[in-house]
């Protein structure tokens, strides 16, 4: 569905990436993992249009979207759940999850998705009409996967799930992941947490200092001895 071929991307002067190539099938979870200003969240961002590359492509179903407004690639079926989940916090909980449908006109899906999304985390039906930045980080990182599948996306990119949570709210957020992967949908996962991201996909990359310097099936990732001493404390 989504490939990356040889992509650079920066900002201004500042090249961070540096001729990455990965892919990510359909139907598939796959995971890009690395430490802290490795170049992850770059990487996503010229994905989806937010940064412009300096080099390279980026194709989604074969074709070429590179470079294209964000809205552009959002309205092609490509949704990133951001860092930080970045929701309106005065608003409710309802209304963030409805923003997520915001370029959609079928009222009754859009209403059998919002009963899908409560089913999918019930604790966003008990508070929807709460202030979604009352809510605790987990409830919020809830809330905003949430407003990311009211797009109704055929990729869903998820930049670093894990990111200030307790473990308990991290195993419920993966059970509902794998219950979300296991009705069709794609998934991209970008994750600071190896373990948790290894869990969760089936193909992971490996990205250091802006560039893929190991890739394959997250069961070899696991057993391979730089990643062990490097990300899994092994």
């Amino acid at each position: 569905m989504l490939e990356v071929r040889q992509l650079s991307a920066g900002y201004g002067a500042m090249q961070i990436l540096r001729d990455v190539t990965l892919s990510v099938p359909a139907g598939e979870i796959v995971t890009l993992v690395g430490s802290n200003g490795a170049g992850k969240s770059t990487l996503l961002n010229t994905v989806c249009g937010i940064i412009k590359p300096v080099g390279g492509r980026v194709l989604l179903d074969g074709t070429d979207i590179t470079g294209r407004a964000s809205e552009a690639i959002v309205a092609l079926g490509i949704t990133q759940v951001p860092e930080g989940r970045r929701l309106f916090p005065t608003m409710t909980v309802r209304d963030n999850l409805i923003l997520g449908a915001y370029r959609r006109r079928d009222a009754k899906a859009i209403a059998h998705d919002l009963a899908w999304v409560y089913e999918l985390f019930p604790i966003l039906e008990e508070r929807q009409r709460q202030a979604a930045g009352s809510m605790s980080g987990g409830e919020q990182q809830m809330c905003a996967i949430g407003r990311g599948l009211m797009a109704r996306p055929r990729l869903l990119i998820l930049d670093e799930l894990s990111l200030g949570l307790a473990p308990i709210m991290l195993d419920t957020l993966v059970d509902a992941l794998t219950k979300v992967h296991h009705e069709g949908m794609t998934i991209f996962l970008v994750e600071q947490d190896v373990a948790t991201a290894f869990d969760l996909a089936t193909t992971g990359y490996v990205l250091e200092n802006g560039r893929v310097v190991l890739s394959g099936p997250t069961s070899e990732l696991r057993a391979d001895s730089h990643v062990k001493k490097a990300y899994l404390g092994l």
